[in-house]
């Protein structure tokens, strides 16, 4: 198969947390439900997504978490491993879950680098970004800053 056959026929992956996502975090117990994201993982499922619980827990724990999920009618693909159709096609099985979408009330989104940068390389700015509400406004700052430095070089 190529990676263009692939690409058309392969469907999204999700690979989502468990502690701190689907739940409050209240590790090593399971914490109250966070109904909206359960709600939004089936939703995404019925239309055709893949799900993997993604998630440090194992043993007793994480049998725990599975039946949790089960009760509340959201069902995964994988439990802390790689879908057979990503095997098959990258010709490995991976450590790294791999996945089109990463759930985890840990990660550090795109956003937010782009606001650390901005504050590290654009003079300061960060209270103007912080203000920002989507990508495109900060883009429209960060070429706003590369047009000043841009001057600067040439002396103006």
């Amino acid at each position: 198969m190529t990676i263009e056959e692939y690409s058309q026929r392969r469907r999204v992956i999700i690979a989502v947390d468990f502690d701190g996502v689907l739940c409050e975090d209240q590790w090593p117990q399971i914490g109250p439900e966070k109904k909206d994201i359960i709600e939004l993982a089936k939703y995404r499922k019925q239309a055709g997504a893949a799900l993997i619980l993604w998630t440090c827990r194992c043993g007793e724990q994480l049998d725990e978490a599975v039946a949790w999920c089960r009760e509340r009618g959201l069902e995964f693909d994988a439990v802390n491993e790689n879908l057979p159709e990503r095997v098959a096609f990258y010709g490995t099985e991976s450590r790294k879950i791999s996945a089109d979408e990463y759930w985890d009330d840990k990660a550090r989104g795109l956003f937010g680098l782009l606001y650390d940068s901005v504050f590290l390389f654009g003079n300061g700015r960060r209270e103007e970004v912080g203000r920002l509400s989507n990508a495109e406004e900060l883009s429209t700052v960060l070429e706003d800053i590369d047009e000043t430095d841009q001057y600067k070089r040439r002396g103006g």
